[in-house]
């Protein structure tokens, strides 16, 4: 078990031996790490796999040099042994003008996410969930598959200015698809507490899913006005996040080169990036110590402001945000809270006040066809349904989209609550449902 007092012991251990070396900067990152994965299909239980590790990592810095090594045991040994790769290889660089000194030590408010249920989740627990949850799909006929995951993790990072931060933390994840002959639904949720998620709901979501798109019908691709649920939106909205870094902008590979505070989207899309959200998770540090801050990427459709790390900031004259990565690295830093301000419409809502229109559950495949005008591309799946007069019609034949995130932000009509959602192509976000004008659909899928 990881604690404040044997990291320090471990820092000790890790600066004598630096300095030794001829190494005054040491950094250490040490993580706890506990995960446990119950996984279904065909309507059974298939695979229960359980994982503990604590890994150390080291991080020496000579000037203008720094380089990073690892280990996974704690002894004296291996501390001096990571110590000493991590000294070689700095040495063994070439210095990096861009690099700054090591971060000092400042205030950070850390945030409670922990959750003794879902530490003490036991195998039975997962396994009484999932039987639920198959056992609905079992009623109607249908074919579940997924995952429940339960997981606990502990965070310190100190090194010889001073710093020493820590974050404890809880997750879990039940995700599941159900499947009927020619279609299938699917739903997701994860969150800090188990407790806060219900298999059951989720399944007989799914299981919904799938029987109302039985007998799928063909449609004609063009434009659509497109109902995104959250899960959709998050997956696809989510790619646009990494180009909200100032390393991303100075590389001039960020969609907001020369754009920064020009109005590119609808005035009712805001964005923040707020660690201290109660939907939020992760820890109110960034990869070198540095606290976070909330930013506000997008200002009712004006993009504000920007990730930050400590030596980006330095070479630009601002302040860390507290978003950089963990050293060395070419990325800079990424916003990682995201939260997208919704609005109180229902999906139901959106459904009743559509004449004719496509409901999408999730997008998968996702891929950039043009990086500045963000335009993506990729296709529906596990329920996407016909529109008509305020009524779901049928399910449809799954659609390749081609679509632009800088036009879709600019024909949002509609926006539901914001909730924490769970995808598959990018990390959970706090997301709302949105009911878009003129999505396009390029093609049908073979499925």
């Amino acid at each position: 078990m990881l604690t404040g007092e044997r990291a320090r012991q471990l820092l000790d251990v890790a600066l004598s031996e630096s300095r030794r070396l001829g190494c005054s900067d040491i950094e250490l990152t040490l993580v706890g790490h506990s995960e446990a994965l119950t996984r279904f299909a065909n309507n059974a239980i298939h695979q229960n796999v359980a994982e503990r590790s604590v890994d150390v990592s080291v991080r020496a810095q000579i000037g203008l040099r720094t380089a990073r090594a690892t280990t996974t045991r704690l002894d004296e040994q291996a501390i001096c042994a990571a110590v000493g790769d991590a000294v070689a290889m700095c040495k063994a660089q070439e210095e990096n003008p861009k690099l700054v000194e090591m971060a000092g030590p400042e205030r950070i408010t850390d945030v409670n996410r922990w959750a003794a249920g879902t530490a003490n989740t036991t195998p039975i627990d997962r396994a009484r969930s999932v039987k639920e949850a198959i056992e609905i799909a079992r009623e109607q006929q249908q074919t579940a598959a997924g995952i429940f995951s339960t997981s606990e993790w502990h965070e310190l990072l100190l090194n010889s200015r001073g710093v020493f931060t820590e974050h404890r933390q809880t997750g879990a994840t039940f995700s599941i698809t159900t499947m009927a002959e020619d279609s299938s639904g699917w739903a997701k949720q994860s969150a800090v507490d188990r407790d806060d998620i219900d298999p059951a709901a989720l399944a007989r979501q799914s299981v919904r899913k799938a029987a109302a798109s039985r007998n799928p019908r063909e449609l004609e691709p063009g434009c659509y006005t497109v109902i995104l649920e959250p899960a959709a939106v998050l997956d696809l909205v989510g790619q646009m996040v990494p180009d909200f870094s100032a390393t991303s902008i100075e590389d001039q590979r960020s969609f907001l080169c020369e754009r920064l505070g020009d109005k590119l989207f609808g005035s009712n899309i805001t964005i923040t990036d707020d660690v201290f959200h109660p939907l939020q998770s992760g820890a109110p540090f960034d990869g070198e110590g540095v606290a976070r801050r909330r930013l506000t990427l997008v200002d009712k459709g004006i993009p504000a402001e920007v990730a930050y790390s400590r030596a980006t900031a330095a070479r630009q004259g601002k302040a860390p945000t507290g978003h950089g990565f963990p050293l060395p690295n070419e990325g800079g830093e990424c916003p990682t809270n995201i939260v997208i301000a919704g609005g109180d419409t229902s999906v139901d809502e959106m459904i009743a006040g559509t004449g004719r229109g496509i409901l999408v559950t999730r997008l998968w495949y996702i891929r950039e066809v043009d990086p500045y005008e963000k335009m993506m591309t990729g296709m529906t799946r596990d329920g996407t349904f016909l529109v008509e007069n305020g009524e779901i019609v049928c399910g449809v034949r799954n659609f390749r989209f081609n679509q632009g995130l800088i036009e879709l932000l600019n024909n949002v009509e509609q926006l539901g609550p914001a909730v924490r959602a769970s995808g598959e192509e990018t990390f959970d976000m706090v997301v709302p449902a949105m009911k878009v004008g003129r999505f396009t659909f390029s093609e049908v899928t073979r499925f």
